[in-house]
């Protein structure tokens, strides 16, 4: 019983000091920033990253020390992670759009359903624990308002406790389901930074295919396969091609 005591107590001495030190490194990256040493801000918040530790907030704070050095695919990869994170922050949106317009290729997006943007839009107002935050607490007033239908001898409570038992269930339910879509996405995403200055994009994944098109740092791609060394990806006009695994970083 000591030993499991001792135990405990190094895991949870050992967590604070892990924490401890990953605030204290954060705290340099941030002086090292507001001083105008953005190198060093940027290697001391990817050594926090290293250490297992990922947050909107430090991905963002990476994003601003690459693109303060004008590393705009580094500050693009970043800015991306943060958003995939946390994607109704109007910071990270706001910086994101302000490195995309910066770089070279400028691609028309295919244009969208209006029900896929708007579920699209709904999806990123909240992040994953936001929305799980809110799905358990509709689904503890549901169960209230559940107990008060079967406890309750007046026929008023009982229809206001089925009618809002109803309600809030179903809007659990559909917060739970937004839930699991951002984690979906943030789990399963196959998006990616381009990092070669430029890139030609070919027909199939070998060196002597035909060139399609050429695409520059900083653009994004999604991965549709892999092959070998070669990635097969898709632009935002829809359009296909293969790439050296090299050109790019995922996000």
């Amino acid at each position: 019983m000591k030993n499991n005591l001792l135990i405990i107590l190094f895991l949870v001495l050992g967590t604070a000091l892990f924490a401890s030190e990953e605030q204290v490194t954060i705290a340099k990256a941030n002086k090292a920033y507001t001083e105008g040493y953005f190198a060093n801000a940027a290697e001391l918040y990817k050594k926090v990253l290293h250490s297992g530790f990922e947050s909107p907030e430090l991905y963002y704070n990476l994003g601003n020390s690459y693109f303060k050095l004008n590393e705009l695919s580094s500050a693009i990869l970043y800015y991306e992670k943060a958003r995939k994170l946390d994607p109704g922050n109007e910071d990270v949106n706001y910086n994101l759009s302000v490195a995309n317009s910066k770089i070279s290729d400028k691609i028309e997006p295919i244009p969208e359903m209006f029900y896929k943007r708007w579920f699209r839009s709904l999806r990123e107002m909240l992040a994953l624990d936001e929305w799980g935050k809110i799905s358990i607490l509709t689904l503890i007033i549901s169960l209230v308002s559940g107990f008060m239908y079967f406890a309750s001898n007046r026929m008023f409570l009982r229809k206001v406790g089925f009618w809002t038992g109803i309600v809030f269930l179903f809007c659990a339910l559909f917060c739970l389901f937004l839930a699991f879509q951002n984690y979906s996405i943030i789990n399963n995403n196959r998006e990616a930074i381009i990092f070669s200055p430029t890139i030609t994009i070919k027909s199939s994944p070998d060196e002597k295919s035909v060139d399609l098109f050429v695409l520059h740092e900083g653009t994004k791609v999604k991965v549709i396969d892999n092959i070998g060394n070669w990635f097969e990806i898709k632009i935002a006009n829809g359009s296909v091609g293969w790439l050296p695994c090299s050109a790019v970083e995922k996000i």
